[in-house]
């Protein structure tokens, strides 16, 4: 996503190694370009359009997936090596602060420009697939996937006659897609019906990776509340503030509307639940919703987070691609030209009809034949403009394992919301000064 998806599996995958040798091209003058990225739909979508790039110009593109839950070890276990086996990774936003501070990562920042015009990238995807330290015009990776937190609905039952008039009768106003997270809590408690084996909503909690991290902070962000200071490092006081903790607390009372075992669902799972047929309402990444659209039709739905006060935020997904300082200068360029391609709007406009191959591009994103084309198009536009991300420093690995601990900490009982992000905000800071200190 992010998202590193870390149970993708329930949808797609098999593992395996290839690679191209990383050497300078033999003397034949054959041509071709290595692109790891996971094993899921849009990577395959992406080799389709490499196929594309090879007629028009003899360069081969491969594409070798790796599963997710081993895709990141597999990435940084290469780097490792004198040579890289891949000349593109597709990595997650949080890979390239370490990607650029250890220098496995090309810097692009004078190229970038050159290749494509700034300006037609969304400036949240510029910022946080693209650019480290945020704000500092320093590029070193190019869109690639885009994608959001959003959630899928049961679009039938909502409409449904005797489900409507039951609603309007019980709480005074028309059964609809929630726009604030107290609408969001109504519905999901009128559909929560344990004796019938349906239940109200399934939100990201899962503890492999980042998956209830990037559940919670949609909510958090929506309270008001923040990870820290990002120029500071300052934790303490952020996210341990009055906010997240209303927040955390919001998040554990819906718990009592999820299916069974609703306070440990990854990306999968919340999948899993909502196609079953269990739940009216399941948080997930917009990249699992074609083949939701594929499977379920009309019966289900698309829609953005919902907001708490005037507040509206959501966690961001997608991956760029980056190009690694441990290949040839001439399988650089290479890489180089492949993305320069792609970045082209005929070629995004060609990468929008693949399933999950959402788009930075401002003016695909913002027109009417993209919201038109999908049930999901316009709510993914949408959430492209709310998106902001989890600590995307060197460190995120470290931070992230804090966070999935303590939240789920408060998400078993085990610890009140207050205390258990007391003890989030004192383990991120014992992270960053440890880093301090090392520096």
């Amino acid at each position: 996503m992010k998202t590193a998806f870390s149970l993708l599996g329930v949808v797609l995958l098999l593992f395996g190694l290839s690679g191209c040798a990383t050497e300078e091209p033999q003397e034949s003058g054959e041509k071709s370009i290595t692109i790891w990225w996971a094993q899921w739909a849009p990577a395959d979508g992406l080799q389709e359009l490499g196929k594309v790039f090879q007629k028009e110009t003899g360069i081969e593109v491969v594409v070798h997936q790796i599963p997710w839950s081993s895709y990141q070890d597999q990435v940084f276990l290469n780097f490792g090596n004198n040579q890289t086996d891949f000349d593109i990774v597709v990595g997650d936003s949080q890979w390239i602060g370490r990607g650029a501070t250890k220098r496995l990562f090309l810097d692009l920042t004078d190229w970038l420009p050159e290749a494509v015009d700034i300006g037609t990238i969304h400036p949240r995807a510029l910022r946080y697939l693209c650019e480290y330290p945020g704000g500092s015009g320093r590029y070193f990776a190019a869109p690639c996937e885009t994608d959001a937190v959003g959630f899928a609905y049961r679009k039938d039952w909502f409409e449904d006659a005797a489900e409507m008039a039951a609603f309007q009768e019980k709480y005074g106003r028309q059964l609809a897609v929630p726009e604030t997270w107290a609408e969001f809590k109504e519905v999901a408690e009128f559909f929560t019906r344990p004796e019938e084996k349906v239940y109200g909503c399934a939100l990201l909690t899962g503890r492999g990776y980042d998956s209830l991290t990037m559940g919670y902070q949609v909510l958090m962000w929506g309270w008001g509340g923040s990870w820290g200071d990002e120029e500071k490092h300052r934790v303490d006081g952020y996210a341990n503030a009055e906010g997240p903790v209303q927040a955390l607390q919001f998040m554990k009372d819906l718990m009592a509307l999820a299916p069974p075992g609703g306070t440990n669902i990854d990306y999968g799972k919340s999948l899993d639940a909502f196609m079953s047929g269990s739940t009216a309402m399941s948080m997930n990444y917009f990249a699992f919703y074609p083949g939701i659209a594929a499977e379920m039709g009309d019966k289900a739905g698309f829609f953005k987070a919902p907001a708490h006060g005037q507040t509206r935020v959501t966690s961001l997904g997608g991956q760029g691609f980056s190009i690694s300082t441990k290949v040839s200068s001439r399988q650089q360029e290479l890489a180089k030209q492949f993305i320069a391609w792609f970045l082209q709007e005929k070629i995004q406009r060609q990468w929008v009809q693949k399933p999950a191959g959402f788009t930075a591009n401002t003016s695909i994103l913002s027109s009417a034949e993209f919201a038109g084309a999908t049930a999901y198009n316009r709510p993914f536009a949408e959430s492209m403009d709310l998106v902001r991300d989890f600590w995307n420093v060197p460190v995120y690995n470290e931070l992230l394992s804090v966070a999935q601990r303590h939240l789920g900490e408060a998400l078993d009982g085990r610890r009140s919301p207050k205390e258990a992000l007391d003890a989030l905000a004192a383990g991120h800071e014992q992270v960053f000064r440890r880093v301090f200190l090392l520096q």
